[in-house]
């Protein structure tokens, strides 16, 4: 049985869906505010999970090459405190965005059901630029996502 509330996953063209979410740091990012360059945001399904670590840590490596063309945000449906623990681990230095509810997943359309009566994220990317969605990377897999991602920047 389809849930009628699970979106399609957007696609290029389409409106980016603005957005307003807690930060591992505790401060409040609005989609609105970010102005000059594209938003990369990557879906992924939990903190501390092998794919997770993986494609995290390939985008922590990456910084230096996002920080002038980028604004770059991770972004799962665990909470501030989770966010806190696996950027400390790891030393992620870009912002993980917390979405406990997954209502910004589900405007994405990336909250899907992953196997029956379970549904989670589906590990998906997008690139925004001036409120618009540029690019979608889905059925990402975390080995060389992040240069994928950086070599498909405008």
């Amino acid at each position: 049985m389809v849930d009628a509330n699970v979106m399609a996953i957007l696609n290029v063209g389409d409106d980016a869906p603005s957005f307003e979410l807690d930060t591992d740091a505790g401060e409040r990012v609005s989609s609105r505010a970010l102005q000059g360059k594209p938003i990369v945001l990557f879906f992924y399904p939990k903190d501390d999970t092998p794919g997770c670590t993986i494609e995290c840590k390939e985008f922590r490596d990456a910084k230096a090459s996002f920080e002038q063309r980028a604004f770059v945000f991770g972004i799962s449906p665990d909470d501030v405190a989770s966010h806190q623990a696996f950027r400390d681990k790891y030393a992620l230095n870009f912002p993980l965005l917390s979405d406990p509810g997954h209502q910004v997943a589900e405007a994405f359309g990336v909250w899907a059901e992953r196997k029956p009566g379970s549904f989670g994220i589906l590990r998906t990317t997008f690139i925004i630029d001036q409120g618009k969605v540029i690019r979608v990377f889905e059925g990402v897999k975390p080995e060389g996502h992040a240069a994928e991602v950086l070599a498909a920047l405008p």
